[in-house]
């Protein structure tokens, strides 16, 4: 099978479409062809030596996709070959073929196609866990969101208005500000050196935000805690651009709380992931969540898909199709 792998810490150039034994599924796994693959900014961080240190090169990226099922390992109920699946963070998911654990596949519904599928997993369930666990948006709040026309930002920003909530975002050029509108984005202050506290404040009637989603890197931390009102809440996230460095949590203003988020802890057993990922599905099928996919790259162009998200000129979710 073909498959993308990284033969050392680097640059996009460390990347290369080679030629891999197929996979074989071991007790619990299931063999999957994978139909299409999802890219996300976890997998830039693998590729410059943030993750997976442990795991010896050349090894494949990609955590997440949609596909077909081949072969089922033993131990495994609930699946059977053709069955259309989806799945989140199986490493190895850059190629034609994955084993995948049972425990991190859904089942695909009728409706819901196999680009849809793989755009909701990853970046579908982080917006869940932001905007609903994390953060349990009411009516009236008025929340943050950074880079609101990239994948995560989209699909957030149409759930904290599915609860009610007002959403002001924040792009990088003139161009992504329809597509943040489209969306459901109240207001869209386009921004690229971090100058968007005032702005966000008078539109927040100076009372400053609820919530702040902020996965943009140190660059807009203290921006982004400028921005709340008395109590508000930060979610951090994203650890690719680095961290704001060592905080003194007395020097916290406004009794704001500020937290770490991580998509996992949101789907901590196969019966939530499931559950989650069916009500996302079910959103879908119901036209209340759209699903902009930004670009569609074969396998073998996974490097220019690096390269094209890490410049933040892309909208929406980048996929491969091998």
């Amino acid at each position: 099978m073909k498959a993308v792998v990284m033969n050392e810490i680097g640059d996009v150039g460390v990347l290369a479409c080679v030629e891999r034994p197929d996979p074989v599924p071991d007790s619990g796994m299931v063999l999957v062809q994978v139909c299409v693959a999802g890219v996300n900014f976890m997998d830039i961080g693998v590729r410059q030596g943030m993750a997976w240190n442990e795991m010896p090169n050349p090894k494949v990226l990609g955590v997440e996709g949609a596909g077909r099922v081949l072969a089922v390992g033993e131990g495994v109920d609930g699946f059977e070959i053709g069955q259309r699946v989806a799945w989140v963070y199986a490493p190895g998911s850059y190629a034609e073929k994955v084993a995948v654990p049972a425990t991190s596949l859904v089942s695909i519904p009728d409706g819901i196609d196999d680009k849809t599928a793989a755009a909701v997993m990853m970046q579908g369930l982080t917006a869940s866990h932001f905007a609903t666990d994390f953060y349990a948006t009411q009516p009236g709040d008025v929340a943050f969101v950074h880079a609101a026309a990239g994948g995560l930002g989209l699909l957030l920003t149409q759930i904290i208005k599915l609860r009610g909530g007002q959403v002001i975002g924040r792009v990088s050029s003139a161009d992504k500000v329809a597509v943040a509108t489209a969306a459901g984005a109240d207001h869209v202050i386009v921004d690229t050196d971090g100058n968007f506290v005032d702005k966000a404040l008078a539109l927040s009637g100076g009372e400053g935000v609820h919530v702040v989603f902020d996965g943009s890197g140190p660059g807009t931390f203290q921006g982004s805690m400028d921005v709340l009102r008395r109590s508000g809440t930060f979610c951090w996230y994203g650890p690719v651009l680095g961290g704001p460095g060592p905080l003194d949590i007395m020097s916290l203003p406004r009794s704001i709380k500020l937290g770490y988020a991580v998509f996992s802890d949101h789907i901590h057993t196969p019966e939530l992931l499931r559950a989650r990922s069916a009500r996302l599905f079910d959103w879908i099928a119901e036209g209340k969540l759209k699903v902009h996919v930004g670009g569609l790259y074969p396998l073998a162009e996974a490097a220019k898909a690096h390269a094209d998200m890490a410049s933040r000129a892309t909208t929406g979710k980048l996929l491969l199709v091998p």
